[in-house]
């Protein structure tokens, strides 16, 4: 394992984070890195691959910045780089709630929870654990009796909770995603809104399945990452498969895009499937004139056709 996968954020004040991404950007070509970062007013938010000198070099400069001293970093040793290519952006949130009124977790955010305690909440009867990610993500893994939030986006999760309100309110509620950082809003939001007890998981489900004593127990599934990888293990202990295939149920934990490109649903389904259904999600997605499969498979328009016309038959049937 000669690379590894950096995961951090950091809620702090950078004043001109177009110019920040810049030299950032520049800095991280310089040393070989790969990955996602995004910079705005209230902080950092990135993933990055990187040989173990790039890495090194990479955390050495930031903790020489006053601004992002103290970084958590979340890592995991690889074989090669997780990306293709190395992005700096800036915008206007690290994470969007879509609210009216901001977050600002260095001013309200829920209490942490280290992997023990939080195994521990898992366990409790009387503590409501909430999924802060997608319902792909969720799909694909979770916690075990964690609430699935029937959401698309992060954004659309306040939505959600005042729609449900009554279900939590008395409630102790834990929360948790990815990394941490969506969570860091979320939680934050949840006790505006009234919630009284309110936690999250300190480092996200990342930090749960690298601790030693935890050992990613009571998560059931594979975790979604949104590098090349598409997914990693986290249960170390009692591996269990839950993901299923959107189209015969069976288990699965291989995600794709739809090949409409105009629909890019996530779902899970295996290579038989996916080329069985010319990589749609739907028999509409799969006849769309820009199917991303059928082109980049050179699939000629009588081959087309007749996959299109056994999909056909299929759904009459």
């Amino acid at each position: 394992m000669n690379y590894r996968v950096l995961l951090f954020y950091k809620y702090t004040t950078i004043e001109d984070p177009e110019s920040f991404a810049k030299e950032h950007l520049a800095f991280g070509k310089e040393i070989g890195i790969k990955g996602r970062i995004l910079v705005a007013k209230e902080g950092i938010n990135g993933t990055l691959s990187g040989t173990i000198e790039a890495t090194d070099a990479y955390m050495e400069k930031m903790e020489a910045d006053p601004r992002f001293k103290g970084i958590y970093y979340k890592i995991d040793e690889v074989e090669e780089h997780a990306f293709k290519k190395l992005f700096v952006r800036p915008r206007k949130e690290l994470v969007s709630l879509n609210l009216e009124d901001d977050i600002d977790p260095l001013e309200l955010t829920g209490k942490y929870l280290e992997p023990k305690d939080f195994k521990e909440a898992l366990l409790d009867e009387n503590t409501v654990v909430i999924d802060a990610r997608n319902d792909y993500e969720y799909d694909l893994g979770h916690f075990r009796g964690a609430v699935r939030p029937d959401i698309r986006s992060f954004r659309e999760l306040p939505q959600w909770i005042i729609e449900n309100k009554e279900k939590f309110m008395d409630k102790k509620v834990v929360t948790y995603c990815t990394g941490g950082i969506r969570c860091e809003k979320f939680s934050g939001w949840l006790l505006r809104e009234g919630f009284q007890d309110v936690a999250q998981l300190h480092g996200g489900i990342f930090a749960y399945g690298n601790d030693p004593e935890v050992q990613g127990e009571l998560w059931d599934g594979k975790m979604y990452v949104f590098d090349e990888r598409i997914s990693v293990e986290i249960n170390h202990v009692d591996k269990t498969v839950i993901g299923r295939d959107w189209f015969d149920g069976t288990p699965c934990e291989r995600y794709v895009n739809c090949a409409n490109p105009e629909c890019n649903r996530q779902f899970l389904t295996s290579e038989e499937n996916q080329a069985a259904h010319l990589g749609g999600c739907c028999y509409e997605c799969a006849a769309n004139e820009n199917n991303r499969y059928v082109i980049e498979h050179n699939i000629s328009q009588e081959e087309q056709a007749a996959v299109l016309a056994q999909l056909a038959s299929e759904v009459t049937v």
